[in-house]
């Protein structure tokens, strides 16, 4: 199980050249991946995209990238000389004009506007996919520990609240149990008090304890309520993303516990449902931040 919350770091040098990646992730209903990164190597946004969904499956997911390229391979300078040699027409002109001597020293003609320019040699691409893919791989393993550390936590967490749903639904069995039998004595008690006979339509008794059998019966309810149960503790033991699921069966469990609440007739079964709607809704929160 991993948590959908994480961050992973990685920074990579190769000649002159340094790559930092920094990964974010929050909890998301789905899987958003957001790119930041410089515009030289912004060609190898979908390559990125599709390496970080190998192993990231949900949540929002923030990247940033730099890289800078210090080596001077790659790069060229670039001289105007028709521009120098406009400029020093100019200056000539300027010169001869008003009587002046003209000595320019060469350092502060390459300072005027456009006359040098640095050029950036495109890189070759395969070489920088393959170390920004390098250095994306270190940073998407750090996220995944850190998301497996978080995942493990919310696992014990999760385990100990389900069992503890688990207990409270054997003893919404047990008090359960004996219910219809119950009802017949009271029944039973109450039609001879009413009629001061010992005389009871016992046709009449039994049509009434059907209805009430039926109105109260939560067998169904508790039966469906523990395969819900066993699976989710069977999910949370997988390898495989599971939150989507788990939300799934904790709406299931919170329908059969509505259901047996507005069934019970007894104040022991109703104190229990809401004990365990407690339980459901805080577990509810939790797997909203498993992947």
């Amino acid at each position: 199980m991993k948590s959908m919350t994480g961050f992973g770091r990685a920074k990579l040098q190769k000649d002159s050249r340094i790559y930092e990646i920094e990964i974010k992730s929050v909890n998301y209903r789905y899987n958003d991946i957001g790119i930041k990164l410089p515009r030289s190597i912004s060609y190898l946004e979908e390559d990125i995209k599709k390496e970080v969904k190998k192993y990231i499956n949900r949540g929002k997911i923030d990247i940033f990238i730099s890289y800078e390229n210090y080596s001077s391979q790659g790069k060229e300078i670039i001289v105007n000389h028709e521009l120098v040699k406009k400029y020093l027409l100019e200056y000539n002109k300027i010169a001869t004009e008003n009587n002046l001597s003209l000595d320019i020293p060469v350092i502060e003609i390459t300072k005027l506007p456009d006359v040098l320019t640095l050029k950036t040699i495109q890189d070759d691409e395969d070489i920088i996919k393959k170390e920004v893919l390098d250095t994306l791989n270190i940073a998407i393993n750090n996220i995944i520990e850190m998301r497996q550390k978080e995942g493990e936590k919310i696992k014990e967490d999760l385990k100990k609240r389900i069992e503890d749903v688990e207990a409270k639904v054997d003893e919404i069995l047990k008090n359960s149990t004996g219910l219809i039998e119950e009802y017949i004595v009271k029944l039973n008690d109450k039609v001879k008090e009413m009629l001061k006979t010992d005389s009871i339509d016992e046709t009449r008794i039994l049509t009434e304890v059907v209805i009430y059998a039926d109105k109260c019966s939560i067998e169904e309810e508790i039966t469906r309520l523990n395969s819900h149960i066993t699976q989710f503790k069977e999910l949370i033991n997988t390898k495989e993303p599971v939150g989507k699921k788990l939300d799934f069966l904790i709406q299931e469990m919170n329908r059969e516990t509505n259901t047996i609440g507005s069934k019970s007739v007894k104040l022991e079964i109703t104190n229990l449902v809401i004990d365990i709607k407690t339980q459901l809704e805080d577990i509810r929160e939790q797997i909203q931040n498993v992947e």
